[in-house]
């Protein structure tokens, strides 16, 4: 099983918005609070499995953070994150990278590095935006975050579980989801190539990019994202990257059944 732990399910600006006085911004629905957009997997070995399996799990990964948005340590502490194994990146905007810092604060608690995986063009990107932390300077100060590259190109094994790239794009900018299982998530996207629409054959669970109800150049809006859930079939389907046009309550009731608004804290179990 994974358990999958909606961190961030915001736009880029989060919600309230600063200086917005319109309902969604004023609302005391705490799911109309929304950090920036992030989610942690963990991988639950189920409980008839063989000790010996249980073991090397436990001391492998279990604990995969996608993206380290703007608001990574408040999110860490609302959710109780005390570990991170492996970071997916799906590409190199502020609000999905910008909270890399807090990522030594897991380097201190684990006493290693923590490898991280994304495309070539996307760990390059890192590379310059970050250049204090992959090329460090003499005087360190408070700590860098320790990080271990590597690119990706296609399917590839954490913790036992399966992790397939799904491309994607967001405006023109090649972009990465990714599948677990029957699990996937796809966030910042508003066109999905056919051959990524069959790496997601069989997809039963889905958190998806839903900005708001109008077109967006770079994001699916609430219908677009309802279609694609419809396409492939899912059970259940979560919209991310969420913008202060949706109220959560008024939004869900709607949805089609079986399709709703994340929010932050969301927990979602998915049975393999």
């Amino acid at each position: 099983m994974i358990r999958v732990t909606v961190l961030g399910s915001g736009t880029s600006h989060g919600v309230p918005a600063i200086g917005c006085d319109c309902d969604v911004c004023r609302s005391t629905d705490p799911r109309d609070k929304r950090t920036r957009p992030s989610i942690l997997i963990e991988i639950v070995p189920a409980p008839e499995a063989p000790a010996h399996m249980t073991t090397r799990l436990a001391s492998a990964v279990r604990a995969i953070l996608i993206d380290t948005s703007t608001d990574l340590r408040t999110q860490a502490l609302a959710n109780n994150v005390r570990r991170i194994d492996a970071i997916l990146f799906t590409h190199t905007h502020a609000d999905h990278v910008f909270g890399i810092d807090d990522v030594r604060r897991f380097n201190q608690m684990q006493k290693a590095a923590i490898p991280c995986f994304a495309d070539p063009g996307t760990l390059a990107s890192l590379h310059r935006m970050f250049t204090y932390i992959f090329e460090p300077p003499k005087q360190v100060g408070g700590g860098l975050p320790q990080l271990s590259n590597f690119p990706i190109a296609g399917a590839f094994s954490l913790g036992g579980v399966e992790i397939v790239p799904i491309p994607l794009f967001h405006g023109v900018l090649p972009v990465l989801g990714f599948r677990l299982g029957s699990f996937a998530y796809l966030t910042d996207c508003n066109r999905i190539p056919d051959q990524s629409f069959a790496l997601l054959d069989g997809v039963k669970t889905l958190i998806i990019d839903a900005l708001r109800r109008r077109p967006h150049p770079t994001h699916f809006s609430v219908g677009e994202a309802a279609a694609v859930a419809a396409r492939l079939g899912v059970e259940r389907a979560y919209f991310t990257h969420i913008s202060h046009d949706l109220g959560h309550a008024a939004t869900t009731a709607a949805l089609p059944a079986g399709v709703e608004l994340a929010y932050d804290g969301l927990v979602i179990e998915v049975a393999e």
